[in-house]
C-alpha cells in the first residue's frame, strides 16, 4: 500500500486527528478513574465526595462526551482495521469514513436519554 492511502484527502486527515484527540481524552479518562478509585483507601470520605460530584449535571455531560469519544474511536478502529487487512479497504476508506460518521451519529443520539437522562430530571424535574 503506497504511503498516505490510508488518509488521503481532508476526509482522512481529520479521522486522524479525531481518532488520536480520542484516544488521549480516553487516556486521560482512565487515569483519572483510576486516580479517584485509589481515593477510597486513602480517604473514604474524600471519595464519598468526589462520587457525589459526578452525579451533578456538568458531570453527566462530560459523560456524554466520553461515550462520543469511546465510541467514535473503537468505531473509526474498526475502520482502520478494515483498511490495513481488507484488499479493498484502501478503495472504500471514504465510503467507511461516513458510515462510520452515520452510525456514531445514530449511536450517539440513541445515547442521550440513558447518558443526559438523570442531568435533566435533575435540572427540569420529572
Amino acid at each position: 500500500m503506497p504511503a498516505g492511502t490510508l488518509y488521503r484527502g481532508r476526509e482522512g486527515m481529520w479521522s486522524w486527528v479525531a481518532h488520536r484527540v480520542t484516544g488521549v481524552l480516553i487516556f486521560f479518562f482512565l487515569f483519572v478513574h483510576v486516580l479517584d478509585t485509589a481515593l477510597v483507601r486513602v480517604s473514604p470520605e474524600d471519595y464519598d465526595k468526589v462520587v457525589a460530584t459526578y452525579k451533578t449535571p456538568i458531570v453527566s455531560l462530560l459523560e456524554y462526551g466520553l461515550v462520543a469519544a469511546i465510541l467514535f474511536h473503537a468505531l473509526n478502529g474498526l475502520r482502520i482495521i478494515a483498511v490495513d487487512y481488507w484488499t479493498q479497504g484502501p478503495r472504500y476508506q471514504k465510503q467507511m469514513l461516513w458510515t462510520v460518521v452515520g452510525l456514531w451519529f445514530l449511536l450517539m443520539v440513541g445515547a442521550i436519554y440513558p447518558v443526559l437522562g438523570h442531568a435533566a430530571r435533575v435540572l427540569w424535574g420529572n
